[in-house]
């Protein structure tokens, strides 16, 4: 049996601990996970930014995930945000390969940051990272309503309580890195 390539979308939020969320699509679903989550943005509004969301909206926004049948995962980890978000990387490129995904979609949190990403993502791909068959790049929240997904799922998750109960039906794995 083949392999389902997929493709991967990533983002993050910090609480009491680190979480690195990544929805994974198919490339058959992308296009209609798009038009979901561009219809529910309100007005002119250019992004879903979970955090400037009140609460209606965002059950609203997750109840609208959930029913869309979207997967994620969520990394997290404790101690310094770049070095459990370095790891937390690092699980998911490693877990990305393994699902022979064709392409990963961060969310740029500028220079120097995303150049530390692209390292940690060099590192785990190896001298031969073409053999892997995937490719990453990071884009603005606005450029990818797909990044808009983890960004709900991470603040959800780690909001626990009634926000992370709505959000586990789309959460196919949560991977705790622990104290780092």
């Amino acid at each position: 049996m083949s392999r389902v390539t997929v493709h991967a979308f990533g983002d993050e939020s910090r609480r009491s601990s680190y979480l690195l969320a990544a929805a994974i699509l198919t490339p058959a679903e992308l296009a209609a996970a798009r038009v979901l989550l561009r219809a529910l943005r309100q007005g002119a509004q250019p992004r879903i930014h979970f955090q400037a969301e009140g609460d209606p909206r965002r059950r609203k926004i997750v109840a609208e995930l959930v029913s869309a049948g979207l997967r994620t995962r969520v990394y997290t980890g404790c101690g310094p945000d770049e070095a459990v978000r370095q790891a937390c990387l690092q699980r998911l490129v490693h877990d990305l390969v393994a699902m022979g995904a064709q392409r990963l979609v961060l969310e740029g949190r500028g220079r120097p940051e995303d150049l530390a990403d692209r390292h940690t993502i060099r590192h785990v791909l190896g001298p031969r990272p073409s053999s892997a068959g995937l490719v990453y790049e990071h884009l603005r929240s606005h450029e990818d309503p797909l990044l808009w997904v983890p960004d709900a799922v991470a603040w959800c998750h780690g909001a626990g309580g009634e926000w992370r109960r709505r959000v586990t039906p789309i959460v196919d794995t949560v991977i705790d890195l622990g104290r780092l």
